[in-house]
C-alpha cells in the first residue's frame, strides 16, 4: 500500500522500500515499533505538521481550588557539612495536570473583559501613544510595539505568568487564586501533537515515511554488524558496515531537511 494509513500498513510500506519479501529485513518487531514511535516523536516536536496550534477550556472546581492554597513539603537533603540541617520547604500546588499530548503551553488569556475599557483607561491612552506612529513598513517596529503591549497587559492587566513542563504535565499559574471563582473557565493556548491514530493521514507524510525508514535501515545495519565479515552460502558475505553508513547519512539529512524546512520558527524577543 502505497499510501499506508495505518500504524500496520506503515510498517509494512517500510519493510517493503527496504527490500521485503525479496531481502529478509532483519529487525525485530519490537525493534520495529521502537523507530516508529521514535520517527512519531521526532515528527510530532520537529515539524509544523506533526502539531496544531490549539485551544483547550478547563472549568475550575471548588476542589481545584482548596488544592491551590495547599502546599507540598520538599525536604532539604544535600551532601557535605552545614551549621544546621533538617530543614523544609513549601511549594505551592498552584497547577493544572495537562494532556500529555501537550507540547508546549503559550499563555493563558486574562480573565478581565477588555470591552469594558474606555477612552479614558490608562492602557487605552498608552495603545493610542504607541500606535501613532507606527509604520506599516516596519516590521521590527511591529515586532517591539507587540512585545511592549503584551508586557502592558501583564502589568495593567495582570496577564498570568505560567511555567510548563512536558515531562511534568504541569501548568503552574503563578497567581492568586482571589482572582477566580469556581465555575470560570481557563482558556489555554498551547501546541498539542497529532495523533496518528485518529488521524490516519500522518503515516502518509512523504517526510515522516523516508524518515522512519532510514530508522528501520540503521537498526538492520547495527543487527547485521554483528555478523559482519561472516561468509554466507554461494560466497556471499555481509556487508552491514554500508548499510549502517548509509542510514546514518540518510538520517542526518533528513533532520537537518526538517529542521530548515518545516520546524516551526522560534519566536524572539527584541529589547
Amino acid at each position: 500500500m502505497a499510501s499506508p494509513n495505518s500504524r500496520a500498513t506503515f510498517k509494512d510500506y517500510i519493510k517493503r522500500q527496504l527490500g521485503y519479501p525479496v531481502l529478509e529485513i532483519n529487525v525485530d518487531d519490537d525493534q520495529f515499533d521502537d523507530r516508529i514511535d521514535d520517527a512519531l516523536q521526532y515528527f510530532s516536536e520537529y515539524h509544523y505538521d506533526g502539531a496544531i496550534r490549539t485551544y483547550l477550556k478547563h472549568q475550575v472546581d471548588s476542589s481545584w481550588l482548596t488544592q491551590f492554597e495547599s502546599d507540598s513539603t520538599q525536604n532539604a537533603s544535600t551532601t557535605g557539612s552545614h551549621d544546621y540541617s533538617g530543614q523544609t520547604f513549601g511549594e505551592q500546588q498552584n497547577y493544572l495536570v495537562m494532556p500529555e499530548s501537550v507540547l508546549s503551553v503559550l499563555r493563558i488569556f486574562p480573565f478581565n473583559d477588555r470591552n469594558a475599557m474606555d477612552m479614558f483607561d490608562i492602557r487605552y491612552q498608552l495603545r493610542l501613544n504607541d500606535l501613532y506612529d507606527l509604520q506599516s513598513t516596519s516590521i521590527l517596529y511591529y515586532e517591539q510595539l507587540q512585545q511592549h503591549l503584551n508586557l502592558l497587559d501583564m502589568t495593567l492587566v495582570g496577564q498570568v505568568p505560567i511555567r510548563f513542563n512536558k515531562h511534568q504535565n504541569r501548568l503552574y499559574l503563578d497567581m492568586d487564586n482571589a482572582r477566580v471563582t469556581a465555575g470560570e473557565h481557563f482558556l489555554i493556548e498551547c501546541y498539542r501533537k497529532i495523533d496518528p491514530t485518529t488521524f490516519t493521514d500522518v503515516y502518509n507524510d512523504i517526510w515522516l515515511k523516508k524518515y522512519a525508514t532510514a530508522l528501520v535501515k540503521k537498526q538492520w545495519g547495527q543487527n547485521l554488524s554483528k555478523f559482519e565479515g561472516i561468509s554466507l552460502p554461494g560466497g556471499v558475505t555481509l556487508n552491514s558496515t554500508k548499510i549502517l553508513d548509509e542510514a546514518t547519512q540518510e538520517i542526518e539529512k533528513l533532520e537537518e531537511e526538517s529542521r530548515n524546512n518545516y520546524e516551526l520558527p522560534l519566536d524572539y524577543m527584541i529589547g
